[in-house]
């Protein structure tokens, strides 16, 4: 028998010993009032060995144990943070320090008692009631602050959270910040919707879906790559401020940036352009460095990135040319791009693997320019053939009007003016269908109920969209995208019979 076995055998044990004594050890409810770092807040002026007046109530998990006979201290960790108790026997009575005597680390109980500053300095809450909330038959990790196998604090974010402080206080910024931008569009006027997650035809990226059957109507169906066709079918409709923070599902590569399901803002503005949207950015995310990371910076690798606006523009024609010496002015088709490439001998670049001209610029810029963008940086007027959903630009047809605000090497926002010209778009979305039957697995599929929308008429419109896991990642010095994802999708362990 392993030594956590033989651990989960005593818990076991104890467990019944308490039934058998009339004790419940997971009752429906406890009235908690307080909270440790509220109780730590309110009585830090404490002088040592002095008390607050009143009792107090709070409730949590057992951290620490230090059992010393007759008196014995502990921590208690809630959502909020930890605090120290000290109970005596001869303060609480024998039955109730009996039931002390048995908890182990990792339950959770009530507490009710007093406040008061330790010799050593400590807010400690003395204890003169105790209720056993919910008995813990696993034992915690050996060391309750170093779990430390990123596998393991993936799969089992729960123990994760209790051991690991950071990892709560985290999540509590990522939470801050969705609620920043909430808060931001709110006041801005616009409207949150929701989206189909489950839809008859993917669309609104160039991305591999998922799909599944729907028994009840007999039909293949997708989960949602994007919610972009459907926010501007609701600009068709009227409403002409939407934006929505939604889950994306994409069945593609599962790295340090990439899991299969992740979270994104995208918001649509009628009558504004891509303009609008870049002074906007300059606003928003300043806002959320300052909530995430606490100043208008932060440090990775060494380098300090400075989100302080306004940020650096460069159109993506002149940034290509001056990281290749490729003029795509010059390379417009899919062939002389790929001659190009060969001759200048660029490496990276898998000029077998792009089976068209947008595909072939996006392995170009993603493989050898985008990483060179290190401060943030305003990446506009990409070519047309890399957005089928995009407007060409007034003078140069050949280009959109776009931009991309990338940091340190990694695209964070995308936004462009909308393509409503039903015509264009439609022979555009043909062509990606054309690309999609000769098996490009990443192009869009025809659709038609689209096209009647833009054919009903939408307004000109600029749309948005932030990726929220790859900026906390960013904010927070993240080097994996499941540091920043609650649960983050995990290959499936074998199971034990």
């Amino acid at each position: 028998m392993s030594t956590e076995d033989m651990l989960i055998k005593q818990r076991l044990e104890k467990l019944e010993l308490f039934r058998e004594q009339g004790i419940n050890p997971y009752p429906h409810f406890y009235k908690k009032k307080d909270t440790t770092s509220a109780l730590k807040e309110r009585y830090s002026y404490l002088e040592k060995e002095a008390k607050a007046e009143g009792t107090f109530s709070i409730a949590g998990r057992i951290l620490t144990l230090r059992k010393m006979g007759k008196a014995s201290f502990g921590n208690i960790q809630d959502q909020t943070g930890t605090m120290q108790f000290y109970i005596r026997e001869d303060e609480v009575g024998n039955e109730l320090y009996s039931l002390f005597d048995k908890l182990d680390l990792g339950d959770i109980i009530g507490i009710k008692g007093n406040i008061f500053r330790t010799k050593t300095g400590e807010i400690t809450i003395r204890i003169n009631k105790l209720q056993l909330l919910s008995k813990s038959l696993r034992p915690l990790p050996e060391k309750w602050h170093g779990l430390t196998n990123t596998e393991a604090r993936y799969r089992q974010r729960y123990i994760d959270l209790i051991v690991n402080p950071g990892v709560k206080e985290l999540f509590v910024k990522r939470t801050k910040a969705i609620q920043t931008i909430r808060q931001f569009l709110d006041k801005k006027g616009f409207l949150e919707v929701e989206t189909p997650l489950l839809q008859p035809t993917y669309g609104g990226a160039s991305a591999k879906p998922f799909k599944t059957h729907l028994n009840a109507l007999n039909m293949e169906v997708f989960l949602s790559i994007s919610p972009e066709l459907y926010l501007k079918r609701l600009i068709v409709g009227g409403f002409e401020r939407v934006y929505t923070i939604c889950k994306n599902f994409r069945n593609e590569d599962i790295d340090t940036t990439h899991n299969p399901e992740f979270t994104m803002l995208e918001f649509y503005y009628a009558y504004e352009n891509y303009k609008t949207l870049m002074n906007m950015t300059e606003q928003l995310i300043p806002k959320l460095v300052h909530i995430i990371a606490g100043t208008d910076h932060v440090v990775l690798g060494g380098e300090t990135i400075n989100f302080k606006p306004p940020f650096k523009k460069i159109k993506f024609r002149d940034f290509i040319l001056e990281q290749t010496g490729i003029d795509i002015d010059k390379t417009k088709g899919f062939e002389s791009l790929k001659q190009a490439i060969l001759e200048k001998n660029i490496p990276h670049v898998n000029v077998s693997e792009a089976t068209h001209y947008g595909a072939l610029m996006d392995e170009l810029y993603k493989r050898v320019c985008r990483p060179k963008l290190i401060q943030p940086t305003f990446l506009t007027h990409y070519p047309v053939e890399m957005i089928a959903l995009a407007k060409r630009n007034e003078k140069d047809p050949t280009k959109i009007n776009s931009f991309q605000l990338l940091v340190n090497g990694a695209e964070l926002v995308k936004a462009y003016d909308e393509l409503n010209d039903p015509l264009d778009q439609k022979s555009r979305l043909e062509e990606q269908q054309a690309l999609l039957t000769k098996g490009d697995r990443e192009a869009m599929p025809f659709d038609q109920d689209f096209i009647t929308a833009l054919e009903v008429g939408m307004p000109p419109t600029a749309g948005y969209g932030l990726g929220v896991d790859r900026l906390i990642m960013l904010l927070t010095a993240s080097e994996s995208i499941k540091e920043v994802i609650l649960f983050p999708f995990m290959k499936q362990e074998e199971q034990q019979p």
